[in-house]
């Protein structure tokens, strides 16, 4: 019973702080001077995925044996699976009840930014998600084959995420009067702009909470598990997953409630991008880095839900309904992992 409420309590926090880290990272975007979209492909993602990079560093260069370098590894393989299909899913639904409780409240809502419908520049989203699947096949490649120079490649995926980041801050140009479409800091509700202390001590207060609960919460995930039935393997790489990138998931929800769909996106192609490069580096440059036969399935239905986002941004298909079924993908992962494991 302790354990489920552990779960329940966490999740309340991780959302509760998750409202107060995307209020303050929009505020953080504007005194940057970043452009809008830079805020969820480089500001929120980073936040959010921070926490997870550094559990895989210290699981990957401090662990003491081969079990704890495994939980690294699948964790640079899960992160990827559950934003692909899990936080795209969930982003999906909020774009339908958005679009249903908008349809109900105003009946003459006559464009698709009034009735939910407006994901922002799907050229942009499209040409991230293709750099992230050529380097997800890069990295699930290595992972079948053993040479001599495979962990010096890590050091590439570093770069990889450096081209990206700096690509992402001049994409497009920030500041200006932007703060009129921004709700006030939390911390200084009066004030119509708010000090910077307060915007990085809201950010950064808030990151903390989202990571000490994320990880209360994938302890209490990884006890109830055997108590209702579920095997450890099973949990850990079925339900962890989720519960990692459950930061991520509430800014989707969180985002999206508020009419703000294209950063929830460019918030999730941003984290994706971080997960493919920055925990796969370290796994590559501290761990064998071979693939057994869950971890390749997870690369492989990544994979499949890269491609079937790709077609619909390709084929204007890209819309909530669209993006609910990118969940199933997980489903599917799910269906096959467990008669592999049990």
């Amino acid at each position: 019973m302790l354990h489920v409420v552990t779960l329940l309590a966490c999740a309340v926090a991780i959302y509760l702080s998750c409202e107060w880290f995307v209020n303050a990272v929009e505020w953080l975007g504007l005194r940057l001077k970043v452009g809008p979209l830079a805020v969820g492909t480089v500001l929120a993602a980073f936040g959010t995925a921070l926490p997870e990079s550094v559990v895989t560093f210290v699981a990957v260069v401090f662990g003491s044996g081969s079990e704890q370098k495994d939980i690294g590894v699948g964790a640079a393989m899960g992160g990827p699976l559950a934003l692909a299909t899990a936080a795209y899913g969930v982003t999906g639904f909020m774009l339908l009840t958005r679009r249903r409780k908008v349809a109900a409240a105003e009946t003459n809502a006559a464009s698709n930014a009034a009735r939910g419908e407006d994901v922002g520049d799907t050229r942009k989203l499209a040409r991230d998600q293709r750099w992230f699947l050529t380097i997800f096949v890069v990295k699930v490649a290595l992972g079948l084959v053993t040479f001599a120079f495979k962990p010096a490649l890590g050091l590439l995926f570093f770069a990889a995420y450096g081209v990206y980041f700096w690509r992402e801050l001049r994409a497009e140009p920030g500041g200006g009067d932007d703060a009129v479409d921004l709700e006030p800091l939390r911390l200084q509700r009066r004030r119509a702009t708010p000090a910077t202390w307060a915007v990085v001590t809201q950010a950064l207060v808030t990151l903390v909470i989202i990571f000490v609960a994320s990880q209360l919460f994938v302890h209490a995930l990884e006890a109830i598990g055997p108590m209702i039935g579920l095997p450890a393997a099973v949990t850990a790489l079925l339900l962890s997953p989720i519960a990692t990138e459950l930061p991520e998931i509430m800014n989707a929800i969180i985002w999206v409630r508020q009419g703000k769909t294209h950063l929830a996106l460019a918030n999730i192609s941003g984290a994706m991008m971080i997960q493919a490069t920055v925990p796969s580096g370290l796994g590559i440059l501290f761990t064998r880095w071979r693939f057994d036969g869950p971890l390749l399935l997870s690369g492989v239905v990544t994979i499949i839900a890269i491609l079937f986002l790709l077609v619909a941004l390709n084929t204007g298909r890209f819309t909530g309904r669209t993006l609910t079924w990118a969940a199933a993908f997980y489903g599917v992962f799910a269906a096959c992992l467990i008669p592999i494991l049990v």
